[in-house]
């Protein structure tokens, strides 16, 4: 079993140690427990020891098995009824999560995100002060209706056609594109997580609230004034401001529109072609196997044929050379030049053998990105057998601004979140990837299928639908939404197969199963102890000083761990701390959900470890212009809260 790193046992004995003190002083054996139940979360949150999803649901079992164990710790109730324990999984914020992925996707399934490329363009022209806003303002507006993940991940082809054609780095429009599809879901009560789940929180709040503070829930816009002066700030901080904090130069490493292998040279500095070389009977490499030629000389063979008949495309590595085969080889063309003339290889100037299976309109080089959520996160290349699986052949890697090439290990690197993949690949190959949520797809203008331009009224009638019965009738939010998810499938705007796979399951388990530690922190007491000592500390204070502390604390939790995570914990917290300070405790818990997507300085929210690799960040770009923005977010909020409620 592989040991911990030494930080981790060191935190983990900090975090036993704040347990104990806080222990001694908790009015209750069942306080304590929550207490310590809280710190785990943190803890296995902060510093990623399993996935996030794992650990809520290991929280959740926990919270089962102490509450079902209880009366023999000596508890006078069960921190959670065993009814309650997976009353999340059907809950009105997890079904609403649900059918917004799948209205987003069956939004994006009709290509109306290439149609909106070409809108920004046509109207926003190609300077750097015209395009950011265009493409800020579109994304945020989009992410206030949909999860915020999801319009950047549906932006990320758009971005890279526009940067394409406009010759401006991705560099500079990727970090204001994903900043402001984060700020855009604060517009509305269904643009975020912690949003959708805030009426929720609330509800649970209500439990155990006597009746003269029982709290109302938001409606669908109630927060709009709000949302709307955070996305025009973040907006107007990149056009005035963009200069300075963003990485790059406006034109001096942007990319010029044209040639994809240019493309890659300019973004990438890799300067790739593919050649064939026969290999003739004397020739060193035959009965060597593919991989003991690639790595040593930084190519990559792609195709290769073995007789008349043996057509192998993107073979494996552990195939042999045998005398008469022809390869298909990628790579650098001086270092191929080399190669073939140290092997005694035949250089062919045109392709022949696979002139139909390697020309533009069948294959090339495409741009993949790892987001989060990635079942490939903590694998290889290899592990996996990506040329096997998935058809394409890894040729470059690039993470932390750096890009590593064939001959630098990248088949043998486990993969993180936000990696930007270089790969060869079949067109027919690429396009199933579009379909697959371990991957988001950059490369968008090469010969594919057309996806359905034909379903764009459908889609629209059932998206209007929905914004209708949410709108203008009392129906819960769940219901509205999902009519409008299941009108989608009914249309043939998607197939049932493809909504299944626009859900982010992750997302689902880890949100259902956090819904139990809300609703133990509020029940059992402890929210309102720490909101006791949380008084005691700020005692004297103005109301606002107290609302500024709140939204510190949830800016600082949602840098460590998950914003759901966050909004669970600091929810119940807040009210009680408004209750006691005669604030209003709805105002204070839309604060929490709101501070939740105060997610810059580092890039730890979905949306920036998405935007990572693509844009070549790295942590110190980040923290430049992202601790700005997080200033500047906590300012405009604690401003128009004050004016607004």
């Amino acid at each position: 079993m592989k040991k911990p790193p030494p930080k981790i046992l060191i935190a983990a004995i900090a975090f036993l140690l704040i347990w104990a003190a806080a222990a001694t002083v908790a009015p209750g054996i069942e306080v304590s427990a929550v207490l310590g139940i809280l710190l785990l979360t943190v803890f296995l949150f902060a510093f990623e020891v399993v996935g996030v999803d794992v650990a809520a649901v290991s929280i959740m079992v926990l919270l089962g098995l102490i509450s079902h164990f209880g009366g023999l710790l000596g508890f006078s109730k069960p921190l959670v009824p065993s009814s309650e324990l997976f009353r999340g999984f059907s809950g009105n914020a997890v079904i609403s999560i649900i059918a917004v992925m799948i209205i987003g996707a069956g939004l994006d399934k009709t290509g109306l995100m290439g149609k909106l490329a070409v809108t920004i363009l046509k109207y926003a022209g190609r300077t750097e002060a015209r395009v950011i806003p265009a493409i800020s303002g579109s994304v945020g507006f989009i992410s206030s209706f949909m999860q915020n993940v999801g319009a950047a991940a549906l932006f990320l082809p758009v971005v890279s056609r526009i940067s394409a054609r406009t010759g401006l780095a991705m560099s500079r429009l990727l970090m204001p594109m994903g900043f402001c599809a984060i700020l855009g879901g604060t517009i509305t009560m269904v643009g975020s997580s912690p949003l959708i789940l805030l009426n929720d929180l609330i509800l649970t709040s209500n439990k155990a609230l006597p009746a003269a503070q029982q709290m109302q829930t938001w409606s669908l816009f109630s927060v709009t004034p709000v949302g709307l002066a955070l996305l025009g700030t973040g907006i107007a901080y990149f056009v005035f401001a963009g200069r300075y904090v963003l990485p790059g130069k406006a034109k001096e490493d942007a990319v010029s529109g044209g040639d994809a292998m240019d493309y890659f040279q300019k973004l990438y500095g890799l300067d790739y072609a593919v050649y064939e070389m026969a290999v003739p009977a004397i020739s060193p490499v035959v009965g060597k196997v593919l991989n003991d030629i690639e790595g040593p000389n930084r190519l990559r063979v792609i195709a290769l044929m073995r007789g008349s008949d043996d057509l192998r495309m993107g073979p494996a590595r552990d195939i042999e050379i045998a005398a008469g085969s022809v390869l298909g080889v990628l790579g650098a063309p001086e270092r191929l030049r080399e190669f073939a003339a140290a092997n005694g290889l035949q250089l062919r100037d045109e392709l022949e053998t696979f002139a139909e299976q390697l020309s533009p309109a069948k294959a090339g080089i495409a741009e993949v990105v790892i987001p989060p959520g990635s079942e490939l996160i903590g694998k290889s290349a290899r592990d996996v057998w990506m040329r096997k699986t998935y058809g394409i052949s890894l040729t470059a890697l690039h993470r932390g601004g750096k890009t590593l090439r064939e001959g630098d290990g990248i088949r043998d690197m486990p993969l993180q979140a936000g990696d930007a993949l270089v790969v060869h690949t079949g067109w027919e190959a690429l396009a199933r990837l579009e379909k697959d949520r371990n991957f988001v797809v950059i490369t968008t203008e090469y010969p594919h299928e057309e996806l359905r331009p034909n379903k764009v009224r459908p889609a629209l009638l059932f998206f209007g639908i929905t914004l209708v019965l949410i709108l203008f009738t009392e129906i819960r939010l769940s219901i509205a939404l999902m009519a409008g998810a299941i009108g989608m499938i009914l249309s043939g705007v998607l197939k049932i197969e493809e909504a299944y796979q626009a859900v982010s399951w992750k997302s689902v388990f880890l949100l259902a199963s956090l819904i139990p530690l809300g609703l133990a922190v509020e029940t059992s007491g402890t929210a309102a102890w720490i909101a006791q000592q949380t008084l005691t500390l700020l005692g004297g204070t103005p109301v606002w000083v107290i609302q500024l502390a709140i939204a510190v604390l949830a800016t600082f939790f949602t840098l460590v761990m998950s914003n759901v995570g966050a909004t669970v914990l600091l929810v119940p917290l807040a009210v009680n701390i408004a209750i006691g300070a005669g604030a209003d405790p709805a105002v204070f818990a839309l604060t929490v959900a709101l501070a939740t997507s105060n997610s810059f300085f580092l890039p730890t929210h979905q949306v920036n470890a998405l935007i990572m690799g693509p844009a070549g960040y790295r942590v110190a770009d980040f923290m430049r212009a992202g601790g700005i923005m997080t200033v500047l977010f906590i300012a405009v909020l604690m401003v128009m809260m004050n004016i607004v409620f």
